[in-house]
């Protein structure tokens, strides 16, 4: 994948999936940020795919900077 069609990704499921959702506003109320942002990254199934490609990027930054 190139870089800017990651970055896409991620802008759309970030605009599809977590922008309004009651889920994450629901914990971030009852529990805080810090357990809303625990919930996305170790639970949500966005979150999880929103991490691989971020590890992609980082394959391709790591790849162009050699």
């Amino acid at each position: 994948m190139k870089k800017i069609s990651i970055i896409n990704e991620i802008d759309e499921m970030l605009t599809t999936y977590c922008d309004g959702c009651f889920v994450r506003s629901q914990i971030r109320k009852d529990e805080g940020k810090t357990a809303a942002h625990r919930f996305c990254i170790s639970n949500c199934t966005v979150g999880t795919q929103l991490q691989f490609l971020g590890e992609e990027l980082n394959k391709i930054g790591t790849r162009t900077k050699q």
